[in-house]
């Protein structure tokens, strides 16, 4: 079992149903999916950069990615209905929570002039998204196999029901979140 997995069960579990005094188990939060989305507009013109942004999204999370198409064209940045412009992955179970503890322990703190995150990117929902400018911030990536450096979108979906139970949900996963 994933060591945030039973950190959840044994710790946040209860910490959560005494802070927010529920009166169900389950209707305490609990992390419901992590969305690794990599957007690359410079692959209309070259194919070879989504296959590096494919291997190198499986390569960080563990699990075989899928490409996302342009939905519509626009002229202005030469893009056609049905072009691979990016890449994603969906992490649920045990891979969310081996993801989570690697972004939160390792990823995160190799990021240059990490100040915390922004406490503010709620959804309104419980849903938490953030952006990570390099994916050579995760020890997967080996700086000399990079052509590019990529940024990529993290979405962290919760059952919470407000911003403020995803918030102290997260932050009892130590999401450093800026003061």
């Amino acid at each position: 079992m994933a060591r945030l997995k039973e950190v959840y069960n044994s710790q946040i579990r209860a910490a959560m149903k005494e802070e927010f005094g529920y009166a169900n188990e389950m209707q305490i939060p609990k992390l419901d999916k992590i969305v690794v989305n990599m957007g690359v507009g410079e692959a209309a013109q070259d194919k070879k950069k989504i296959e590096a942004a494919v291997n190198e999204l499986e390569a960080i999370t563990g699990q075989k990615a899928v490409k996302t198409v342009a939905t519509k064209s626009i002229a202005g940045f030469k893009l056609r209905e049905g072009q691979v412009i990016g890449a994603k992955v969906t992490l649920r179970r045990e891979q969310m929570y081996e993801f989570m503890d690697r972004l939160v322990n390792i990823a995160l703190p190799r990021v240059r002039d990490f100040r915390g995150l922004n406490g503010k990117s709620f959804d309104g929902r419980g849903n938490y998204a953030m952006g990570i400018k390099e994916q050579i911030v995760f020890p997967e990536i080996d700086y000399d196999q990079v052509d590019s450096i990529r940024g990529m979108d993290i979405v962290i979906c919760t059952t919470a029901k407000t911003d403020e139970e995803a918030r102290s949900l997260l932050a009892k996963f130590d999401m450093p979140f800026a003061k």
